[in-house]
């Protein structure tokens, strides 16, 4: 009997050590540092390059299947630390130094920025996620409570939050640089549409009064009305006035008919050119694709700011956020205009048209 009690007595002190020692490094580990834009691996110079993506799409299979036997043990009596301590050591010596590897492998001279980000952030989400369920392992002997075990931080929660990011890790192989690429430009033009549909309603809207404040008219009106008040208090959304001496509605018409320009800039991109990438990139592609992208994300801040001048009837802010605007879209047409193997094809073409309809009547 006592030989026993030794023995579960000295398997919970393996667990805490285990755990500690697997927090420890799971702490480190969210802090991978990313690797510098003009790094190139070693591993990508041999014979048989090791894919970032490819490894760590196998180490998070290996730390879902890990982590759904370890929350079968946390939940299922009898309590047995010798049967968790293994599992924890096969995370810690596995597949999550494998992890670290794949962001310092996916570099951005080699797989683009938006890429070596994109996994460096979903990566150490995976971590984060994973920690929190490691610190809710029971190291008093006894297994989870049924708070602890169902509750909105419990330890099922918790495993579903490790299984979920996961499969995000897992599903950038699928994705590749092209899919992510998509992905992310398909994002930025959905932001472009909401802005052109908010500018479009707004740009409907009447002005009761021939000056461009009439709050305190409104205040006036709204005077029996706490809920009319406090809404002309806190709004200060104003719309055109009939006599429109500024000339906002002309620039108005001239944004909306660019921000429709904008969106077929971005669905043509996709189309014709990052669903068209080639499985091998050069580094001038590379270059390319990390240029035509920073363009493109910036695009959507600036329609935000264009509509803000609007709201707030600025003129020389909004010729400057329009000009600002369209010049980025007309940049980044301007990187891709060749295909990837430099030569002229369909959105050639089209780039041209796109940058003269861009610039006419301006």
């Amino acid at each position: 009997m006592s030989s026993s009690t030794s023995k579960a007595e000295q398997d919970l002190v393996a667990l805490k050590l285990t755990v500690a020692s697997l927090s420890a490094l799971l702490t480190q580990l969210q802090s991978t540092p990313a690797p510098t834009s003009n790094e190139r691996p070693a591993s990508l110079s041999s014979n048989n390059p090791i894919s970032p993506l490819s490894l760590a799409h196998d180490c998070a299979s290996l730390v879902k299947a890990h982590t759904t036997k370890l929350s079968l043990l946390l939940i299922t009596p009898p309590f047995t630390p010798s049967a968790l301590t293994p599992i924890l050591h096969a995370l810690s010596t596995g597949p999550l130094p494998g992890l670290a590897s794949s962001i310092t492998l996916c570099s951005p001279a080699s797989y683009t920025s938006l890429l070596s980000s994109e996994l460096r952030h979903s990566v150490t989400r995976l971590f984060s996620t994973l920690a929190a369920l490691v610190s809710a392992i029971p190291l008093d002997g006894t297994v989870l409570e049924k708070e602890k075990r169902d509750g909105g931080r419990g330890s099922l929660v918790g495993t579903g939050a490790v299984w979920d990011a996961c499969d995000v890790v897992m599903g950038l192989r699928d994705l590749g640089i092209a899919g992510i690429c998509v992905r992310r430009v398909e994002g930025w033009r959905e932001l472009v549409k909401d802005a052109l549909e908010e500018l479009r309603e707004w740009g409907e809207g009447e002005d009761d009064g021939e000056e461009d404040d009439g709050s305190e008219d409104e205040e006036e009106e709204g005077e029996d009305d706490a809920q009319d008040i406090l809404d002309s208090i806190f709004s200060s959304e104003r719309h055109i006035p009939a006599s429109d001496p500024r000339r906002i509605r002309p620039r108005l018409e001239t944004t909306l008919k660019r921000l429709r320009l904008l969106i077929l800039l971005y669905t043509a991109l996709v189309k014709r050119r990052f669903n068209t990438l080639p499985l091998a990139l050069g580094g001038s592609s590379i270059a390319t694709i990390d240029a035509v992208l920073d363009k493109l994300k910036k695009i959507p801040d600036v329609v935000d700011e264009l509509a803000s001048a609007f709201y707030d009837l600025n003129p020389r802010e909004i010729d400057v956020r329009m000009r600002e605007c369209f010049e980025a879209g007309k940049k980044a047409a301007k990187e891709v205009e060749k295909d990837w193997k430099g030569g002229d094809d369909e959105f050639t073409a089209w780039a041209e048209k796109f940058k003269n309809s861009m610039e006419e009547n301006w």
